[in-house]
């Protein structure tokens, strides 16, 4: 099976953030995987692409969540969050991202 081909435009607007949390912290220790918010039409093989591309490392699968905005009260009005996707990203085995590395000094 042949890997499709994104541009690298596209692929640096689908990652929006890592998602740093108690749950991805477990993740990443456990099973090497780590958690990103991405954009709302981003597709696994362009996640997959995007990681490689920026993070240099070899990804073994992608798993995609849609995230329900929660509804928040306005005064007396109701609002809605807006609605989010994230991204599960397994790496194979020995690969690793530091998010700390390069923003501290």
């Amino acid at each position: 099976m042949t890997t499709p081909r994104f541009s690298s435009e596209r692929l640096l607007q689908v990652l929006l953030a890592p998602l740093v949390s108690e749950k991805s912290t477990m993740l990443s220790d456990k099973h090497d995987q780590f958690a990103f918010k991405v954009a709302r039409d981003a597709t696994k093989p362009e996640v997959k692409a995007a990681v490689e591309l920026l993070f240099k490392v070899e990804v073994k699968g992608v798993q995609i969540s849609n995230v329900k905005g929660k509804e928040k009260k306005f005064g007396r009005f109701m609002g809605r969050r807006d609605h989010w996707k994230k991204a599960y990203v397994a790496l194979k085995a020995g690969q690793e991202i530091n998010f700390a590395a390069g923003e501290m000094k």
